[in-house]
């Protein structure tokens, strides 16, 4: 399977508490629902058909628990049946027992258990938000594919996607649209480390 993120971020790259102002206070965190405003048709048309291309879910703890919180009670296609039903996996070493099925935890060394997964036949195994966790996994080189979705705004506070001293990482850029409300959508294939060079050299 191919392990793609889709992450939703600001244009200062914050992705704490997108949904709601009380999805994630964490940290003092007072900034949330940032990325309701921009919502449209389009965009729930291209989330609608790249979750239609998921095997299997993969999240970190945080994520899982607001998940499995708030995803059974909706029910409406094409998301609440998708979202439901497919087999999640849940990184965590605090979690012993988790009651959104079907759900298998990964404790240990999770890059191991997820390059695994990636071993077994299937189309996409989806990492949605769990910026922790997608660090990590990019880092070990196993995130095939990033799905990029930024708001058109700047909140100057917040969890970073890739904070200072990040691990590297190569991208190459193979699609990218606006939708109406002024979301930027920008698809990522992994190349690796990245390549430097000096500017002018060659010419």
């Amino acid at each position: 399977m191919k392990l793609t993120l889709t992450q939703f971020l600001t244009l200062d790259g914050v992705y704490q508490g997108p949904g709601s102002p009380d999805e994630d206070t964490s940290g003092g965190f007072t900034r949330g629902g940032w990325f309701v405003p921009y919502l449209d048709e389009a965009f729930e048309r291209m989330a609608a058909a790249w979750l239609g291309q998921a095997d299997a879910l993969l999240l970190g703890r945080r994520t899982y628990v607001g998940f499995a919180r708030d995803w059974p009670k909706m029910t409406e296609p094409p998301f609440g049946p998708l979202m439901n039903g497919l087999p999640k996996y849940v990184a965590s070493h605090s979690l012993t027992e988790a009651g959104w099925n079907p759900t298998t935890i990964l404790s240990g060394d999770v890059p191991a258990q997820v390059a695994d997964l990636k071993r077994q036949p299937g189309r996409e195994l989806q990492l949605h938000g769990s910026a922790r966790l997608a660090r990590s996994l990019l880092a070990a080189g196993l995130i095939d594919e990033l799905r990029l979705v930024v708001a058109p705004v700047v909140l100057g506070a917040g969890r970073r996607l890739f904070p200072d001293r990040g691990a590297p990482a190569g991208l190459s850029l193979v699609h990218h649209e606006a939708t109406p409300h002024g979301l930027a959508v920008h698809v990522y294939e992994s190349t690796g480390r990245p390549e430097y060079g000096t500017y002018g050299a060659g010419a």
